[in-house]
């Protein structure tokens, strides 16, 4: 069955409208992990996804009928978008179904290519199901997005792609896994004629529908899956792409949001361009497969699967990434409530980079603080910087792997002031971002005022952002007035601001 698959993707009709996309080395990351990586770009194809490969394929070869009739699929958005794309340089009608869960760039994607987009469910399984009543209902075409032998032959040839492209000794290949059609293609096409080559999948830890069906010698349906990689949220992996996998493939490597986040960070260092979360998943596999393996000097591929990423979700991926690569650490750490223990504790800390600092008043005797912390060697530092604040008497809870703190609580902390906090000034503050800067600016606040709000978050730009409440007495304001001139940085008063007058005095 395997040689059959390697006639249909040797004959498969996708480059009609699909790119032979580069094979593009990743200086970077390759030097960070002592590796030869390479990334497959799929992510340059015209629907910035490999999904346009299997789409055209399967409706290519569509008799006159069936044409004349049109085609429906169900996606998530990247096999909409292919789907989509193929049948309007067919000339053939497409419905498209799609969760009300879509990043809206995808919707207006598939507009934009002439789809007609119907919007249903909030997962794919839901707009699939719909998508299944209206082709008994109208008699179209169903497009599946995976589990198809000529949509597996159209993803296919990207592996074929491959061995052209990489001749060379290669150790395995990174693959991400949603239904699993890529995958399947990749495998077929690569195990016929380089078995030594490995073929590992990537799926998110809460969307692994291929690792549970090889755990369990069985597809599985997901009770449900995360949609932050909603380009793989898919509770079960196709019945033709688990067939090719349970023997094609040499394993599923389950990643987390952050270590696909620093991915897309990774990825972006090398290229300069963003992939989705989906798209990233196989550049986290890789990395993880490095570090847990040991391996050095060895050939691999990641393959860059998409990147219809919504801008909106910039913040969070960036938030996030740092984490992922274990270059931050986020701590909850109780400080005496006093005036000067914040310059002490930053003292404590030394000369890391602290990279978000949160406070509300709120006791009289002791202060809770979110702190970010950042790291230059990974889980070591973080667990001797722990160590070494406890020694000194600061109780300490690790935050860092906590999903409802990095999501949440870090947005939360704070509030209004209670009742004891006397004589607030407000003041936003922009200092120039570099080690050392919040440091000095807590030492030039010295012992004099006690510090009763402190917001800040390093957004990788030139100048970073502080907003501060100072408890300064009404007949000590001249004299903070010359602390203010001594600071020489960029200030503005904020103590008759609405919005802190409504929410936070």
């Amino acid at each position: 069955m395997t040689k059959a698959y390697i006639e249909k993707i040797l004959t498969a009709c996708v480059y009609d409208v699909a790119e032979q996309t580069p094979l593009d080395p990743a200086p970077n990351l390759s030097k960070r992990l002592e590796n030869h990586v390479f990334l497959k770009r799929e992510d340059l194809q015209p629907v910035f996804s490999f999904k346009l490969r299997g789409a055209y394929n399967k409706i290519a070869k569509l008799n006159e009928e069936e044409r004349a009739r049109g085609v429906i699929c169900a996606s998530a958005g990247n096999h909409a978008q292919g789907v989509a794309l193929a049948a309007s340089r067919l000339g053939i009608k497409a419905v498209i179904v799609m969760p009300r869960t879509t990043p809206q760039i995808k919707v207006d994607a598939v507009k934009s290519f002439g789809g007609r987009v119907v919007l249903h469910g909030d997962s794919y399984d839901e707009a699939s199901d719909h998508a299944k009543k209206l082709v008994m209902e109208r008699g179209m075409t169903y497009i599946a997005p995976y589990d198809d032998p000529d949509v597996i032959a159209g993803q296919g040839t990207v592996g074929m792609e491959i061995l052209h492209q990489f001749p060379r000794r290669l150790h395995a290949i990174f693959v991400p896994v949603g239904g699993g059609g890529l995958i399947a293609g990749i495998a077929a096409y690569v195990k016929y004629l380089r078995p030594d080559i490995k073929i590992i999948g990537v799926e998110p830890e809460d969307a692994a529908s291929l690792y549970q069906a090889l755990k369990q010698k069985r597809r599985v349906i997901l009770d449900q899956v995360g949609l932050f990689a909603d380009g793989v949220a898919v509770r079960q992996v196709g019945k033709e792409p688990y067939r090719l996998a349970r023997t094609l493939v040499d394993e599923v490597i389950l990643v987390n949001t952050d270590e696909i986040c620093a991915a897309i960070k990774d990825i972006f260092d090398d290229t300069r361009s963003i992939c989705e979360p989906a798209g990233a998943l196989a550049t986290a596999g890789l990395k993880k497969y490095v570090q847990r393996e040991g391996i050095y000097g060895e050939n691999l591929i990641a393959i860059n699967s998409g990147a219809n990423m919504n801008f909106s979700r910039l913040n969070h991926v960036a938030e996030r990434a740092d984490v992922g690569e274990h270059h931050e650490a986020v701590l909850a750490v109780t400080i005496p409530e006093r005036p000067g223990s914040f310059r002490t504790f930053c003292e404590s800390i030394g000369t890391r980079g602290i990279t978000e600092f949160n406070y509300r008043y709120a006791d009289p005797e002791q202060a809770h603080v979110f702190v970010g912390i950042q790291l230059s060697d990974g889980l070591a530092e973080k667990e001797a910087l722990i160590a070494d604040l406890q020694a000194k008497g600061y109780p300490v809870i690790d935050l860092t792997e906590d999903e409802m703190a990095k999501v949440h609580v870090r947005h939360m902390v704070g509030g209004h002031g209670h009742g004891r906090v006397m004589d607030e000034v407000v003041y936003r503050f922009e200092f120039p971002e570099r080690p050392g800067a919040l440091l000095k600016f807590l030492k030039h606040t010295g012992k004099r005022w006690n510090i009763s709000m402190f917001h800040y978050r390093n957004h990788g730009a030139a100048y970073g952002r502080v907003l501060v409440g100072v408890q300064v007495p009404e007949q000590d304001r001249p004299r903070f007035d010359e602390f203010l001139a001594k600071l020489d940085y960029v200030y503005q008063e904020e103590t008759n601001n609405p919005a802190y007058r409504l929410f936070l005095s």
